[in-house]
């Protein structure tokens, strides 16, 4: 069995390392920018041989951090950093950005082999507000050798705190075609701008605002020889269906998105559930050798 070493600066982040590389840091407790969102991340992510597939702070959006949990419309206030589009005007910086406060680790369970953390926190408007309780839960497990992998599985439970409705949307449900980004977001580095796209039904780029059960991207390494991939399966919603929103170009994303195309409603006290899996691979990956993984590796 692989072995998991653990680096946790209390306060602000726990990091996994594998042999020499550390391959991911949870980063809670970073002061940034009320402008970016201020929210927990995934950042850097590295494969087992060390190649970086995150990007932290890339100049055309300061508020993307690797792998994080965000929303961009949110009953009218932004959770997700940056400016919000406002249909006919366009991205608007208003005074709306709130973020993701990190309360308390209920579970910090490492067993040399898997890392799990359960998590609570309170996303706040700009204005003070609490509008709802997260429970998270980041499972770190699977490392294998063999393949050059090891899978990050998240589970979001967001309940609305409010007292009122909240309608979470996108900016494709505002009006903006092909842009229907919310949920857990992943932001890979600039050299895996142009990188190749596959859906479980072979679709590539072209697999924006559809559904399959995974997605995968894989490109060319900067600094350390060889290419990667990124394997997102779509896993669960309580409310609706999940829809891809995936761009290689001009910087590589994908997101299994929640609120696409359709708005989720929660009325006061209702809970919204999601649960994702990111594998993190060296190699590019074949839609054989993802289905032969997924069948294999357990859940």
């Amino acid at each position: 069995m692989t072995q998991l070493t653990i680096d946790h600066r209390h306060g602000h982040s726990i990091g996994i390392g594998v042999g020499a590389v550390e391959i991911l840091r949870y980063v809670y407790g970073e002061e940034m920018p009320q402008f970016e969102a201020p929210k927990p991340y995934l950042h850097p992510l590295r494969t087992l041989s060390g190649a970086l597939v995150s990007a932290y702070r890339p100049w055309d959006h300061r508020w993307h951090k690797g792998l994080q949990m965000t929303w961009s419309h949110v009953s009218g206030q932004n959770f997700w950093g940056g400016n919000t589009y406002v249909h006919g005007e366009g991205y608007l910086p208003l005074e709306n950005v709130g973020g993701m406060r990190h309360d308390a680790f209920d579970t910090i369970d490492h067993d040399g082999t898997e890392l799990t953390l359960n998590e609570e926190l309170t996303w706040v408007t700009q204005g003070g507000e609490e509008w709802v309780s997260e429970r998270r839960r980041l499972r770190v497990h699977s490392v294998d050798a063999t393949t050059g992998s090891y899978v990050i599985d998240v589970r979001s439970e967001l309940t609305n705190i409010r007292g009122a409705d909240l309608e979470l949307g996108s900016p494709t449900t505002h009006g903006r075609e092909n842009a229907g980004y919310t949920g857990w977001f992943w932001r890979g580095p600039r050299n895996l701008t142009g990188g190749a796209v596959l859906a479980a039904d072979g679709a590539g780029a072209q697999a924006m605002g559809t559904e399959s059960a995974w997605l995968a991207y894989t490109g060319q390494n900067d600094d350390i020889d060889g290419e990667v991939t990124i394997l997102a399966v779509a896993g669960e919603t309580s409310h609706g269906s999940l829809t891809w929103f995936v761009r290689n170009d001009p910087f590589p994303a994908v997101a299994p998105s929640p609120a696409f195309h359709q708005e989720i409603v929660l009325a006061p006290g209702e809970t919204l559930i999601l649960a994702h899996r990111f594998v993190i691979a060296d190699g590019a990956w074949s839609k054989d050798a993802i289905e032969s993984y997924l069948s294999r590796v357990a859940q």
